[in-house]
């Protein structure tokens, strides 16, 4: 089986590289970006590098695996072009508006929205891994507009990289998404810009930062092209998320400001719950 990945960067790039290792399929890469195309080939992620049409016609599925504006806009063009045996599929963190772009689309059935759960801050075809998807989770949106094949066979392709998939619909999976990641993004980034704004002297960041900073701020380093274009579509669900992280820091700052230890102690306890969804 052939399958295109249109996209090389982490994602693409990892799931490139569990595809590529197994028997019977072959990886086409396609990517834009001509010095990602040289590292895809130099580094084994891909069989070879095509340009979209031809990987269009020599291929099975076509992943989409760039920034979730340019996969509402690249889909339907794609859909007008695969045949009644070809599928379409997307890693996109971001559901609702990709799949409003293609909802009355006559061969919306030949396309599988998907979001798999996995990553890193690093980007790039250097920054693509092995076994990046074992034990992780993959969401699929609207599962029952999908051809029965369709929907089988990237189900199929998904769990053969370790993946396991669960069903949402598309409101609901940006809606939670906006919390539980685009959320942290938000925090790790305007944490590093505090962070720099006040030590100018970055040599003592580096001294002085401990791995609770590292662990928190690392997302800071995240690809800020993709980022900006996740956070764009899901304005409205982050917003909200935002309002209501900023009224708990404005909570805490108000706590800190008046001594107060049992509020403050009461906020982190509250916190603690965490617990009960993260063991």
């Amino acid at each position: 089986m052939n399958i295109a990945i249109v996209g090389l960067g982490l994602i693409g790039g990892s799931l490139a590289r569990d595809l590529k290792s197994q028997i019977n399929v072959k990886v086409i890469g396609v990517d834009a970006n001509e010095a990602h195309q040289q590292m895809a080939v130099e580094l084994g992620l891909v069989d070879e590098m095509v340009t979209l049409d031809r990987a269009i016609r020599q291929s099975q599925v076509i992943v989409l695996a760039i920034p979730v504006d340019a996969i509402e806009k690249l889909l339907p063009e794609l859909l007008n072009m695969i045949g009644d045996d070809q599928v379409i599929t997307d890693v996109g963190s971001t559901k609702e508006f990709i799949c409003q772009s293609v909802e009355n689309h006559p061969r919306r059935s030949r396309y599988v929205a998907a979001h798999p759960l996995a990553g890193t801050e690093y980007s790039g075809p250097k920054a693509a891994i092995s076994h990046l998807f074992v034990g992780k989770k993959n969401i699929i949106c609207e599962k029952e507009k999908s051809a029965e094949d369709a929907l089988d066979l990237v189900e199929r392709i998904f769990r053969s990289v370790g993946l396991t998939n669960l069903y949402m619909q598309p409101s609901d999976h940006d809606k939670h998404l906006a919390y539980v990641s685009h959320l942290s993004h938000v925090s790790s980034f305007m944490l590093g810009m505090t962070v720099l704004d006040i030590e100018k002297d970055e040599s003592q960041i580096f001294n002085l930062a401990s791995t609770g900073f590292a662990s928190t701020v690392r997302l800071a380093k995240s690809n800020p092209k993709t980022w900006s274009a996740i956070f764009a579509k899901n304005n409205e669900h982050l917003s909200t998320a935002l309002g209501s992280y900023i009224n708990y820091l404005q909570k805490f700052k108000k706590a800190i400001d008046d001594k107060d230890l049992l509020m403050t102690e009461a906020l982190m306890i509250e916190a603690n719950d965490i617990k009960k969804i993260l063991s």
